[in-house]
């Protein structure tokens, strides 16, 4: 028994914050922001738009995309380091929302790596037969744990939310293979402070991120049996842009085969890459039987990856 995703959604806030709006909030400019970055502009979810109203949207999406019914969703996993309170989860608030009657629901937090544990978790009690259908999300509101006079991490981050269902899919599709990853060592180099900001030692996140995303990229494509060649697409968490050109490097990939939406979402942390995977679907850059990668890293430090066959 094979699993794979059958079905995802999104939900983009709708006011943009782009870097010439920035420059007037701050001590900043759209061209040092672009060239350190790649980020022009990012979505910023509205004073009553909080996180599980995202996840909500987009896992309604999700749910509508697969050609389910919310009461055959066995499982809901959000993953998210910014929900509307500590408990309840924003699990079980949707799970409510949706009509998902039959789901068990919980938050999971590997910060922008989240969406990579959902997905593995989900595998799991797909492939032992427990569930039929599990619920992934991925969703933040960075925003309302930013300290605006930070210029350093204000300019990154964005809102959003992406959901993938995961269920039972054809031999031969799906995930074929994945890697999760900590170093709690690391932890103090991406943090929320005690006044609830989000603090960055940039330098240090920046190379453990390039270190880190090329490495189990490589080790999940080898974990599947294949090679570098085999690989189609790749989608990187969107956090910096040089970081994941160093990402495609390793893999010896043309830019045409990996996907770059930073420009127009920031970092949205744990609905980065399934944003990406979303909007590359929309696109048609990702076909039946193409062998994506998807790799990602976060707070903790944690990091993750699958190399997956797409299509049910």
């Amino acid at each position: 028994m094979n699993a794979g995703i059958v079905g995802v959604g999104r939900c983009v806030p709708e006011k943009v914050l782009t870097n010439f709006d920035l420059e007037k909030m701050m001590d900043t400019s759209d061209e040092w922001i672009r060239t350190r970055t790649g980020i022009q502009e990012r979505h910023i979810a509205a004073d009553d738009q909080d996180t599980s109203h995202m996840a909500f949207e987009a896992a309604d999406k999700a749910i509508k995309d697969a050609g389910i019914k919310p009461e055959q969703i066995g499982l809901i996993l959000v993953a998210t380091v910014t929900p509307d309170q500590p408990f309840p989860s924003v699990a079980c608030m949707i799970q409510d929302q949706l009509g998902a009657v039959n789901a068990a629901a919980m938050d999971l937090s590997a910060a922008c790596a989240g969406y990579i544990y959902g997905l593995v978790t989900a595998k799991q009690f797909i492939e032992s037969g427990v569930y039929d259908y599990v619920l992934v999300v991925g969703v933040e509101k960075l925003t309302k744990i930013v300290d605006w006079s930070d210029r350093n991490t204000a300019v990154l981050f964005g809102d959003g939310a992406a959901a993938a269902v995961v269920g039972k899919v054809s031999e031969g599709r799906g995930i074929l293979s994945f890697e999760l990853g900590s170093d709690g060592s690391g932890g103090n180099h991406l943090y929320q402070t005690k006044e609830n900001y989000l603090s960055m030692n940039g330098r240090e996140v920046f190379k453990f991120a390039v270190r880190q995303m090329g490495q189990s990229a490589l080790n999940v494509i080898d974990k599947a049996g294949l090679t570098k060649n085999d690989v189609d697409f790749l989608i990187p968490h969107q956090a910096n842009i040089r970081i994941m050109e160093a990402s495609r490097q390793r893999l010896e990939l043309p830019p045409e085969k990996m996907s770059s939406v930073i420009h127009k979402y920031g970092n949205t942390s744990a609905a980065s890459i399934g944003n990406a995977l979303v909007e590359e679907l929309e696109n048609g850059r990702i076909k039946d039987d193409d062998l994506l990668v998807l790799v990602g890293f976060g707070a903790g430090l944690t990091w993750g990856a699958v190399a997956m066959r797409w299509g049910k």
